[in-house]
């Protein structure tokens, strides 16, 4: 039976299982040979929260666009949410490689306690802060600690965020600038420019001004650079 791989990791090292993209295709691998499943397709989520309807993920929507079974390490690599996995019961095939004859009854009240064990981490986290809260505005030296280093973690993870924010931002400002020469590039070629040091004398010759708006100042490293931002192949 022909079937897709399926797979999800958080932002951290692991997934929130505690199984890494390689566990998990490990645990498909060994299902697909005792049940004689062919995978045909596999798709990978990383970064993306078990609390994200799958159909609204990037990869598991294409693999679920197939019209095949959807094959899983674990049930949380789909969802902890009992209605995301009622729902996708109803219009799709899904299968978990740890209990691979599991029937739509025991899937169902797997995903429950999967739900369960959800809210109870969530608690349980939300209770140790506050009763670590609570030792530090008593004094506690180490809560006090605790909480300095947590808060250091978040204005880091804060810090990198932004940084990979405008380092996104500056590459599509870039991409913009980048295709405004496309058309000029493609007419140099069209009148038979063949070499890079060719292609600047000729935006030099235009009086074509450069990203940095200097006119008649390119050179072949400039030209180099936009045609690789560009993906132009040149001559």
């Amino acid at each position: 039976m022909n079937v897709v791989a399926y797979y999800r990791v958080s932002t951290r090292s692991q997934g929130e299982s505690g199984l890494g993209l390689e566990a998990q295709q490990d645990y498909i691998r060994f299902a697909a040979g005792q049940q004689g499943w062919n995978v045909v397709a596999e798709y990978t989520d990383s970064g993306v929260s078990g609390s994200v309807h799958p159909l609204d993920r990037p990869e598991a929507s294409k693999a679920f666009t197939h019209g095949l079974p959807v094959v899983v390490a674990k049930l949380d690599r789909l969802s902890r949410d009992v209605e995301h996995i009622a729902g996708l019961m109803k219009r799709s095939k899904f299968m978990v490689a740890t209990m691979p004859k599991a029937d739509t009854m025991q899937l169902h009240l797997y995903a429950m306690l999967a739900e369960q064990e959800r809210t109870f981490i969530s608690q349980r986290t939300k209770d140790g802060l506050a009763s670590l809260q609570q030792r530090a505005d008593k004094g506690d030296e180490a809560a006090q600690a605790k909480i300095a280093n947590r808060d250091n973690g978040r204005k880091a993870a804060n810090v990198a965020q932004s940084y990979k924010a405008a380092q996104a931002a500056n590459r599509a400002k870039a991409d913009n600038k980048a295709l405004a020469y496309d058309s000029h590039i493609k007419a140099a070629m069209f009148e038979g420019v063949k070499t890079l040091s060719a292609l600047a004398g000729w935006m030099n010759a235009k009086a074509i001004a450069s990203p940095r708006g200097e006119v008649g100042k390119w050179q072949a490293v400039q030209v180099q650079r936009l045609l690789s931002r560009l993906e132009i192949k040149f001559p």
